[in-house]
Formats: C-alpha cells, structure tokens, sequence
C-alpha cells in the first residue's frame, strides 16, 4: 500500500495519528471522525491505517473545508502545548528533577487497541501510567516487546469451546516507528543466549510525551527459529519464556543505552523484567566497581512493584534453565555462581530454582504492592527474605493502583462533568474537593445519560455479531448467546475479566433455580453480560467459559444471558460505560487489586465486589456492595456458598428494587443517589494521577535522593511536593 499525499495545509496528520495522544483527547479523535466517518469506523479507530486508506480526493476535500481546518489548528495548537510546555505539575513540584529521566519495564503495554500488544490488567495499568506520565510531564521512557501477533484473538465455536486465534500485526498501519543505530542498522544491540548471540531491535511507541521502546528480535541477523522469540505474549513454554525475559531485562538496558538514554531511575513492573537489574550490576563491574558496591548502586536506584497475590503466580524458573542462557553471566558480574543463585532463592531451603521476584525484591530499594491489602498479603508472603523483622516492617509498601482518567471517561459523562465541576475538571480530577460538585447534578441528566451509554453498548453488541454473522463466522444459534435479545431497559449486570478459577465467573450461576427467578421477574428482569479470555494452556478455565456460553444459549433465560467474545480495550469501553453494575467476586486475598471496578464508577456504574485488592479500601457503605463480611478465607465451598447467598441476597433485597424504584418520570432517584457518592468517593482517590503522584513522592524522590548521596552532581533534590 502507498503513502497517500497529504496535502500541505494538513500535513501534520500523520504526525498527530502516529502520537497516541490523540487517543484519549477528545477533539483530536473528533478531528479523525470528521476527516472520514466511516473509514474512521472501518479502521478499528486506527487514524493511521484511516489515512493510508484515504483517497486524494477525501484529504484534498478535507483540506479546503473551513469546518475542519478550524477543528485541525485548534487540535495541533493544543498538541504542541501539550508537547513544548514547561509549566507542568512535575516540573513544579520536581523542578531539579525534571532531567532525570525513569526507565519503566513491563511485558505488556495496553495503550489503544490499534497496537494489540497486550493481555489484560498489568498491561493496561502500564498504558495508564504511560499516559499519566505525559499528562504530568514526568520524564518516563518505557521498555516492552513488540509481539507481531500479540495476544491471541478469540473465538467460540458452537459448543462453547474456546479456539485461539492468532493474526500477525500489519507493521505498516500501526502507530509505531522502526528506530535504527547511529549506523542505520535495524540492530541496535546483542545479548547472548547460551551459544547464540542474538540482535535485538527497537520500534518506538509515542505517548505524548512519553517514549516506548518495543523490542524485537525478527531480525535477518538472527537465526530463523530464533526470530520467533517474541512473536507472542504470555507463552506456557518456560524455556521460551525466560529467553523473552532475558531479552527484555538484559536486551532492554543495552538497547536504551546505545540509543543514548542513561536513566537514572529503574522502574521494574513485575518480576518479569528483573534481569535489567543483573545487567545494570554487570555494567558497573565492567567500570571497576566491585560486586558490593555495584549491587548497592543499583538497588538504591531500582523500584519494584509486585502485582501476583500468590506465591504460585510467581516466574520461577529451574536453575538448569538459568545455567543453559545465562552460563557464565554471573563471572562478569564478579560473583560465583553459588552467590549469583542465592540472589533469586525464594528461600534458602530452595535452591534449585530461580525466582524471578526474589530476585527483584533483592536488587530493588524502592518495592511497593498494588493496593493496601496486598501490601499486607505481600509482607506476609516475603517475610522469609527478612527473617530479622516483624512482618508488618518488611520493607514493601503500597500504593493502591488508579486509572488514566481521560482515556476512560464516557465523552457524554466528560461533557456533564464539565457543564457541573468546570471546564477544567479533568486537570484537577484528583482533588477531593472537585467531586463534592456531582451531588449537585440533577438526577435526570445524570439518567438521561446512563440510559443513552446502556443503548450505546447494547447497539455495540448488535453490531459486532451482526459483522460476525455476516462473514459466516458464527451459526444462526449464537447470536442469542452474543446479546441479540438484550434489552437496553432492563438491569444489566456486567462482568468482564480473565476467566480463571479463582476469579469464580461461575458464582453468579451457584444457584440455577434462584438466579431464574431473579433474571426472569416479569416487572424487574435483570440481564448479564459475561466477557473474558482463557489463557491458551488453562484447559480448565476454557471449561468454566464453556459451561457459562452453554448456560446463555438456553431457553430458560430468555435471551438475557449474554457472552462478548473477543473481549478488548474496544469493547472495555463500551461495557465499563454501559452496564447498570460491574460485579466482581474473587476468592479472597487472590486478587491484588483490579481496576475495572474504578473505571465502571468513573462512568456513574456501582461496584458489587467481594472486599478484596482495591475494594477493601474503596468500600464505604453506601458507594456500592459487598459480597460477605470479611475479607478472611474461610475455606473454598464456604466461601463459595457464603457469598453466592450474599450475592443473590444482595440482588433480591437491594439492588434490583432500588434500580427499578422510579419517580412518576421515570428516574430512579435513589439508585442515582448511590451513583453519585460512588463518583465522589472512588474517582479522586482511585485514578492514576493521584498514583503517579505518589509514585513520584515515595518512589522516584527516594531513589533520586540515593543519587545525591552517592555524588552523583547532576541530581539535586528538591524538597518541595504538592
């Protein structure tokens, strides 16, 4: 496919389209819409597949309408303030720190669904932070893999089964840009694995401000079963799998350092990445630091954050696999081999394996969990690496994750907002005191809008089988399970999420005989709305999926049982908007913190969730529900049995009659009443600007404060903070 000519006057919408920016600032994405309305739709909202598929004419025609020239300067105005401004909360705050710039590592990065790199929560947390970074104008470059073809797509078949699909990313429609050596070699840096030395690559990922560098080992370079590598996330192989995290860690440090980027700040986001701090040990020993000395440097500039709630969802690798890729690694980091093992034992009584979060929990100064009791969780669990302290000083904190508020705020409910709490609401969005203001919108435009975002997602729906029914990729019989009777006026409960075991997407369906009664009242029907992936290996998550599909295809249910497949950052938005109330029922301390939830309230849907990750702290009593009274694990079929009569109590009792309780015009003051102090009580405390914050104050500063101390002159503190 050609490059189309783009016409002067609008040149730069290329440069605009290959900057994610656009993707959470409304007028930008508009700015797309008018260009070409239904290209913009056929394009998946990929502005730049959309311009590569525009015809001459379009763009010329586009180039002369005074309409969208007025829309395209006052965009690329806002663009390049955002971009060139100096006056940000950073470098108010930080001024003496602004040119010490953080490397974050993390596997996956969920930042639009044009790039499809990604799996699930960690990556999208990772986008998030990117995001907010540039919002805040913290100096953050991120290191990731560029996976060809992703995670995988999903399908059902006619019995329920998942099938996994997999489609290679077409490079020439993506927002991303080959980056090449001062040379101009696609290669900018090797790392040995075992007796193969392999060329690692780079495509950068602009997010505003901030730099993505995608790593990639399909190089001519490389031999071919080895360019493979990277092609997927999230691979069952473990022997693949520690090749991938040796090149990110490993791979990650050398590609940054001969692109010209010296961090002075390490940010490690999961154990997966743990090698960067092995390299960076290995670095000052090459300069004639000794072990000691060089293991100190580097923790006291490392931060880690630990998202796994479990011990067994931990990487750990056998040490047979270590010695096969890393022989020898351990000589130029001036320790045995003896030494360089113990650094990753999850305790000494295990010595034959290699724990990737041991590891960084050793080599990092700065840790930190995902939410309060996580932090509990994660004290407890890693009490072992410091046997001298009491559990509660383990040195872990916490800082309970929030969302990119901008990316996902429904545009109606954002246009509300600034009609009730001012223009610039969404530059204060972590002030507690902006969201006292909600409790003076009228309830009927609140409802007026909640009833329009039900009809969006349920037109959504209808939408995609349709487009499904059309290319004869489902049978007639499943378009009942993907949502062809769902009413817009009718309770919609969501539950969209990983479908694994302990996440109990099943709960809900404890009780058959109960839940029929419950989803087919003639005067209060309630309906659901399952979505979710199993992981390719997890056969018997695969099962639970297949037994809820079974369930939605049924007549009992009377269509109100639905299943969205092929769940992604697309669909997200739609259901986190749509649904009447998000529901979320982990086992206990299983879930670290999740971040669903906060983005349903943000768009006015209550949280109904077990006391678990974020919700133990979110939880106040009258901002939503609570499945059962503690969050203490009484046992599996206890729990289990406890809160699926809590849930169904909970629906029987509360819920539904306060949805379907309405004034002689139709609102439901009191379920809008709950609403409304689920916004003001979860959207300030529970989004990413008040996380970078803390991420900065409690994180960043420490680490830079370690530089000072090791005089390093360039680094100069500053003790203000907001």
């Amino acid at each position: 496919m050609t490059k189309p000519i783009i016409p002067e006057r609008i040149s730069r919408l290329n440069e605009l389209a290959n900057n994610l920016w656009w993707s959470w600032h409304p007028q930008a994405r508009d700015l797309f819409r008018a260009l070409d309305y239904q290209l913009w739709k056929v394009s998946g909202h990929n502005p730049v597949r959309q311009i590569r598929e525009s015809s001459f004419d379009r763009l010329q025609s586009a180039a002369i309408d005074p309409d969208f020239l007025a829309l395209y300067d006052t965009v690329m105005s806002t663009f390049d303030a955002d971009m060139s401004t100096s006056n940000t909360w950073f470098t108010t705050n930080y001024p003496n720190l602004v040119h010490v710039p953080v490397a974050y590592f993390s596997m996956e990065f969920a930042i639009h669904n044009s790039l499809p790199i990604y799996a699930g929560g960690l990556g999208v947390l990772a986008g998030d932070i990117c995001k907010e970074a540039s919002d805040l104008g913290l100096p953050l470059v991120a290191v990731g893999f560029m996976y060809p073809q992703g995670y995988f797509h999903q399908h059902i078949s006619s019995d329920g089964w998942q099938e996994d699909l997999y489609q290679q990313l077409d490079f020439e429609t993506a927002p991303i840009n080959r980056v090449s050596s001062a040379e101009g070699s696609s290669a900018i840096a090797k790392v040995q694995l075992g007796d193969v030395a392999l060329y690692i690559g780079a495509w950068r990922v602009q997010v505003g401000r901030t730099s993505i560098y995608l790593l990639d080992v399909n190089l001519e370079e490389n031999p071919l079963h080895h360019r493979q590598l990277s092609a997927r996330l999230y691979v069952a192989d473990q022997e693949l799998r520690i090749k991938q995290e040796i090149v990110l860690g490993i791979g990650g440090v050398r590609v940054l350092r001969a692109l010209g980027i010296n961090p002075s700040i390490w940010h490690a986001n999961e154990g997966h990445s743990a090698f960067m701090m092995l390299e960076r040990v290995r670095e000052e020993v090459a300069k004639g630091t000794s072990f000691a000395e060089a293991l100190s440097r580097v923790q006291a500039t490392t931060v880690f954050t630990t998202h796994t709630q479990v011990m067994a969802g931990h990487d750990v690798f056998p040490v047979q696999l270590v010695e096969k890729y890393l022989g020898g690694y351990w000589e130029f980091s001036g320790i045995d081999r003896e030494a360089f093992f113990r650094l990753a034992q999850q305790d000494y009584s295990e010595p034959q394996v290699f724990n990737m979060t041991a590891l960084a929990l050793r080599m990092a100064n700065q840790r930190c969990a995902v939410s309060q009791l996580h932090g509990k969780v994660t004290r407890r669990m890693w009490h072992g690496l410091w046997p001298d302290v009491s559990e509660e000083q383990v040195p872990i904190s916490d800082i309970t994750n929030g969302i990119h508020v901008p990316t996902w705020i429904a545009p109606e409910l954002a246009d509300l907002y600034a009609k009730y709490l001012g223009k610039d609401w969404i530059k204060k969005h972590d002030d507690i005191r902006l969201w006292e203001g909600v409790l003076d919108i009228p309830d009927d435009e609140i409802w007026a809008i909640r009833q329009l975002l039900q009809r969006k997602l349920v037109g959504a729906m209808r939408e995609h089988w349709r487009r499904q029914w059309a290319e004869e990729r489902v049978a007639d019989g499943q378009m009942l399970v993907m949502g062809a009777l769902l009413d817009p006026e009718t309770l919609t409960i969501g539950f969209a999420r990983r479908f694994t075991d302990y996440k109990r997407p099943t709960l809900i369906l404890r009780d058959m005989e109960r839940l029929k009664r419950i989803i087919n009242n003639q005067w209060r029907p309630v309906q659901i709305i399952f979505a979710g992936k199993s992981h390719p290996a997890d056969l018997p998550s695969k099962r639970l999926l297949q037994q809820v599909y079974a369930l939605a295809t049924g007549r009992e249910f009377q269509g109100r049982i639905a299943f969205v497949e092929d769940y992604d950052m697309h669909m997200a938005h739609y259901l986190v908007q749509g649904v009447d109330l998000w529901l979320n029922a982990p086992r206990r301390l299983q879930e670290a913190c999740g971040t669903s939830g906060m983005k349903a309230a943000l768009n006015g849907v209550p949280h109904l969730s077990v006391r678990d990750g974020w919700w133990q702290e979110g939880y106040k009593g009258t901002n939503g529900w609570a499945l059962g009274n503690s969050p203490d694990i009484p046992g599996s079929e206890e729990e289990d049995e406890m809160d699926a009569e809590s849930l169904y109590r909970l629906l029987e009792e509360e819920i539904v009659p306060l949805y379907y309780n309405r004034s002689r015009s139709g609102v439901p003051h009191g379920w809008i009443r709950l609403i409304k102090e689920s916004i003001r009580s979860i959207v300030p405390i529970f989004c990413a600007r008040r996380m970078l914050k803390e991420y900065a104050d409690k994180l960043y500063r420490p680490a830079a404060e370690s530089l000072a101390r090791m005089e390093i002159p360039e680094v100069e503190l500053n003790e203000g903070k907001d």
